[in-house]
């Protein structure tokens, strides 16, 4: 186990092509950190320098204290679980997990022992003389994941490993993963696109775009105060709701808060902090015509046409209401509901 530290890593590939600028960040032994954001954000490309499977243009990384720019990714003593799983087709799911401990030199007893730990953690024993095109896709991923596990690695690099299996799937394998990482304390960083993948898994979330870093925290506080606009607009599911001050204010008839920092000129709004109903005293009241209703589960997300507004305002509300779609609905939103943005730097005010 190792802690991972990145200092001012770029990558600029021939042609002048700059995808990565300048990363620090710093990745706690033991901690499992998930970097997420659109595709072409540079969230791959920078895992994988971490692996070494891409150089580095400037900068440095280090593993566990020693500097490894220089290193293969066989010198690295990290182990990568990838989306498509890589196993050796002609091999059995025994051979899969004994390969890279043979190449080594592992002492035969030790391998088996590794293997055989390997096999009951993550419940696939039955299976280990079976070749992987006999498994399922949950199967062969854990079979990639075990095939990491044997190594005792100092870190597990994960590249999207779930988006090839079902919705299902992807449910019970993140919270294997997740069981499967705090019981072996390895330092970890994991690759998806996917919110409710990063939400759940991280100690930390690592918002990237454009090749830089946009935010850095617990998933619960980068939803609770995203630092960018880009952030608030990434992070939940419904997006954040993001309108101009003026607007606002004009749309409700009143003057905003004047408690909102000096440099406020776009304010953002969670789906799921709107109350229903007429507002309260000091909160802002809107009201609209529902264009749709959108049942997940034990919620709804409703989307309002406000005259004035270019899109649907979302809300979030519990259980299944009682409204039509075209009719009228009012609602509210509460003064402290109000995330502060400024539209010039993109950045959160205050």
């Amino acid at each position: 186990m190792a802690a991972i530290e990145l200092t001012g890593v770029k990558k600029t590939y021939p042609g002048g092509a700059q995808v990565i600028h300048g990363i620090d960040l710093s990745i706690a032994d033991g901690e499992m950190v998930v970097l997420v954001g659109p595709s072409g954000c540079g969230k791959s490309t920078l895992l994988r320098m971490i692996a070494g499977l891409e150089t580095i243009s400037d900068g440095e990384i280090s593993i566990g204290g020693n500097v490894v720019n220089r290193k293969e990714p066989a010198e690295r003593d990290i182990a990568m679980v990838f989306q498509n799983y890589a196993l050796y087709p002609h091999m059995t799911v025994r051979g899969n997990l004994e390969y890279g401990l043979k190449n080594r030199g592992t002492p035969k007893d030790e391998i088996n022992r590794r293997v055989e730990a390997a096999a009951k953690t993550l419940e696939i024993t039955p299976f280990l003389e079976r070749k992987p095109r006999q498994l399922s896709g949950g199967q062969r991923q854990r079979v990639a994941m075990g095939r990491a596990i044997v190594r005792q690695p100092k870190a597990f690099l994960f590249d999207e490993p779930l988006s090839n299996l079902d919705a299902k799937l992807r449910g019970q394998m993140r919270i294997e993963i997740r069981r499967l990482q705090r019981s072996l304390g390895t330092t970890s960083v994991y690759v998806t696109h996917d919110q409710l993948e990063a939400m759940t898994l991280a100690d930390r979330l690592v918002v990237m775009n454009g090749g830089h870093i946009e935010q850095v925290g617990r998933p619960t506080e980068l939803y609770d105060r995203p630092a960018s606009l880009f952030v608030a607009g990434f992070i939940g599911s419904p997006p954040m709701n993001l309108l101009e001050v003026d607007q606002l204010g004009a749309l409700a008839g009143v003057s905003l808060p004047a408690s909102l920092p000096e440099g406020t000129d776009i304010v953002g709004i969670r789906p799921d902090a709107v109350m229903m109903g007429p507002a309260a005293p000091g909160d802002i009241g809107l009201s609209g015509t529902l264009e749709l209703v959108e049942p997940v589960g034990g919620e709804s997300h409703l989307y309002v046409r406000v005259p004035g507004l270019d899109q649907a305002f979302i809300i979030v509300v519990q259980g299944r209401p009682d409204l039509a779609e075209a009719g009228q609905v009012t609602f509210a939103i509460p003064a402290a509901a109000l995330h502060p943005f400024n539209r010039e730097t993109g950045k959160r005010v205050g």
